[in-house]
């Protein structure tokens, strides 16, 4: 199922593209999708046939092109990084670049995604990203560091997510500290003093059955 190409309908490609320049403005609802088929010339039943569910799968699909954009974008470098954890901050980083332009539209997603009736989905996409970025790292062991690494990278990039919100500077390089800070973090756990690493380890073991039931879930 991981493996498996991603192979979105392309008129809900084309409409929920088109939307894009209504959401700012009408927020993800049937309005901005609507609207947002008009323009890519189809009617508002072309939009139910794409979007059953209304704004919530057309926000899935945003999710996952941008996963996929972040894959190409990885594999299209002219020098990628050698060393696992700077390939990993590649990745991240290029997920944001691209949802860059369309970050008002993110925030309103987030808020929906944030939603009790919508925790599923939200935890799925959180699982399918972070999953892509270590795949794309070639990171494709099945062991139980499977688990650990999806759980800790999902509580980096949630974490870097909502500073990437909440910097308004117009570029990423508040964001590209935050980050780095945080993957430092990760980089001093095995140095730190065993009270603090206990606490930590019973947040990883939260976290890796968390993503491990994501998994299950994921390839079925």
């Amino acid at each position: 199922m991981h493996d498996e190409q991603f192979q979105p309908d392309p008129v809900a490609v084309a409409i929920l593209r088109a939307s894009m320049l209504h959401v700012p403005f009408d927020g993800w609802g049937e309005a901005a999708l609507i609207a947002g088929a008009a323009d890519a010339g189809h009617d508002a039943a072309a939009v139910h046939t794409a979007f059953p569910r209304g704004a919530i799968d057309a926000i899935a699909l945003h999710s996952r092109l941008a996963d996929q954009s972040m894959v190409d974008a990885f594999l299209a470098l002219p020098e990628r990084p050698e060393k696992v954890h700077l390939t990993i901050r590649a990745l991240v980083l290029l997920r944001l670049e691209i949802a860059q332009p369309d970050k008002d539209a993110v925030r309103r997603a987030l808020s929906l995604l944030a939603m009790p009736a919508n925790a599923k989905l939200s935890a799925k996409l959180l699982y399918e990203t972070v999953d892509a970025m270590w795949r794309a790292a070639g990171q494709r062991d099945t062991s139980f560091s499977f688990y650990t690494k999806r759980g800790s990278l999902a509580a980096v990039y949630s974490a870097t997510v909502l500073a990437w919100l909440a910097d308004n500077s117009g570029n990423l390089d508040g964001t590209v500290d935050f980050l780095d800070r945080r993957l430092a973090d990760i980089a001093r756990i095995p140095k730190i003093t065993k009270p603090v690493r206990t606490v930590i380890s019973a947040g990883e073991r939260i976290a890796n059955s968390f993503m491990q039931g994501l998994a299950k879930r994921h390839s079925r």
